[in-house]
C-alpha cells in the first residue's frame, strides 16, 4: 500500500461524532470529489475503508442514503452517486446553497467557524481529493478540485490554520500543495493523521542521517585517495634520489624517513609516524617528507643534509 492509501486508512479512524463535523468533512468531500451538481453526486474512491465510511458520514451529516452502492466485498474502483433531486436538494440546502444556482463556486464559511469543523473538512478533501507522495522519496502533499473559487478559499482557510500552501493551475484543475516536510507533518496532524505525520518525521530523519553518513564516506574516500596520492609521489620522489645515487647524501633522518616510506608506502602520516623509535609528530614527519620530495626536483644537491 502506498503512503498516501495509508494515510487515509488511518484517517478512517477518526471519528465524526457531531452533526457539525461530520458535515464539515462530508462538505469537504463534496467540493473536491470527481463531480458535485446540481444533478448529480458521484464520489469515487480504491479504499475500502473509505469506502465503509462514505455511507455512514452522509446518513450522519444528511440523512439520507446514496442512490448506488457499490459492493465492497469486491476491490477496485467504489462509486458512489447521488441523483435523485430530493436528496440533492437537501443537501444543497443543508450546506447553504441557494438551489436554482450552481452550488460548487465558493466555500460557505459559515459552517466552519469551529476548529474543529475546519479539521473535519480538511480531512474530507483529502478524502476525496487529496494524495501525499512517500516520504522516503519526496516530500509533496496536494489538494485537487476542479472548482478554482474552492480552491482559492481553501488557500485562505490554510492560511488562518498558520498553513502556508502553494497553488497551481493545471488540466482545468486548482492544485493546494505543500513541499515542506514540517508543513506537511502539521496539515497531517491537524487533519486526525499523527501516526502519517511521526513516519514521515521519522523517514526525515532518516533521510539526514544516511546524508551525513554518505557525506562523511565520500569525505572520508577523498581523503583516503589524498593520502594515496601522497605517498605515491612521495615514494616516487625517494626513488628518484636513491637511483640517482643522491639519498645517501642526505641526513640520517631524512634517509631512515626515506626507507620506512618506501617499506610502508600503504600508511597515513599518523601511522609512518609511529613506526619511528622514537615516534615523530605528524607535522615532523610530513615535513621531512615534503623535504625529500623537493629535493628530488632539485638538479642536484650540494651538501650533506
Amino acid at each position: 500500500m502506498s503512503f498516501s492509501f495509508e494515510t487515509k486508512q488511518e484517517l478512517c479512524r477518526v471519528p465524526a461524532r457531531k452533526l457539525c463535523c461530520a458535515r464539515a468533512e462530508a462538505y469537504g468531500i463534496l467540493l473536491y470529489c470527481n463531480t458535485f451538481q446540481y444533478g448529480e453526486v458521484r464520489i469515487i474512491t480504491e479504499n475500502p475503508l473509505f469506502a465503509a465510511r462514505l455511507p455512514r458520514l452522509f446518513h450522519r451529516a444528511f440523512h439520507l442514503r446514496f442512490d448506488a452502492l457499490p459492493d465492497l466485498r469486491s476491490p477496485g474502483k467504489y462509486v458512489f452517486r447521488l441523483t435523485d433531486p430530493e436528496k440533492l436538494g437537501g443537501v444543497i440546502a443543508a450546506l447553504g446553497y441557494d438551489p436554482r444556482q450552481t452550488p460548487v463556486l465558493h466555500i460557505n464559511f459559515a459552517l466552519l467557524e469551529d476548529d474543529c469543523c475546519r479539521a473535519a473538512f480538511l480531512r474530507g478533501a483529502f478524502f476525496a481529493g487529496g494524495s501525499v507522495t512517500d516520504p522516503r522519496k519526496r516530500y509533496h502533499l496536494e489538494l485537487l478540485t476542479s472548482h478554482t473559487q474552492v480552491g482559492r478559499e481553501l488557500q485562505a482557510l490554510l492560511r488562518d490554520l498558520d498553513c502556508r500552501p502553494k497553488t497551481l493551475q493545471r488540466n482545468g484543475s486548482f492544485i493546494t500543495y505543500f513541499k515542506q516536510s514540517g508543513q506537511i507533518a502539521e496539515f497531517l496532524r491537524l487533519i486526525g493523521a499523527p501516526e502519517a505525520a511521526e513516519r514521515l518525521l521519522t523517514a526525515k530523519d532518516e533521510k539526514r542521517l544516511r546524508n551525513s553518513v554518505n557525506r562523511r564516506l565520500n569525505c572520508d574516500t577523498a581523503n583516503v585517495d589524498k593520502s594515496v596520492e601522497a605517498s605515491r609521489e612521495q615514494t616516487e620522489a625517494i626513488r628518484k634520489l636513491r637511483d640517482n645515487g643522491r639519498l645517501e647524501l642526505l641526513s640520517d633522518k631524512l634517509q631512515l624517513t626515506a626507507a620506512l616510506r618506501l617499506e610502508y608506502p600503504e600508511l597515513s602520516l599518523s601511522e609512518l609516524a609511529e613506526e619511528f623509535d622514537p615516534p615523530v609528530t605528524k607535522s615532523c614527519l610530513n615535513h621531512r617528507l615534503r623535504k625529500l620530495t623537493e629535493l628530488a626536483g632539485s638538479p642536484e644537491i650540494r651538501e650533506r643534509e
